[in-house]
């Protein structure tokens, strides 16, 4: 697998890859300003961070067995 990261690295590095980041950053900046997507988000927290007291549709994290 290091090579498979160093690959990675190495694309990075190279113009290609610089300017593959920067596109994907300014995107990802774009959409965080949006309205929708800012929304969507602290939707997304709050239901992340509400704990345990949701209303247990999600996946959650607590599958396995209770002892």
């Amino acid at each position: 697998m290091a090579s498979l990261f160093n690959k990675v690295v190495q694309f990075a590095n190279s113009p290609k890859g610089k300017e593959a980041i920067r596109q994907a950053t300014d995107k990802a900046q774009q959409m965080a300003k949006d309205p929708k997507t800012r929304a969507k988000l602290d939707d997304v927290r709050r239901r992340v961070q509400g704990g345990r007291g949701g209303n247990g549709t999600g996946t959650g994290t607590g599958t396995g067995t209770v002892r």
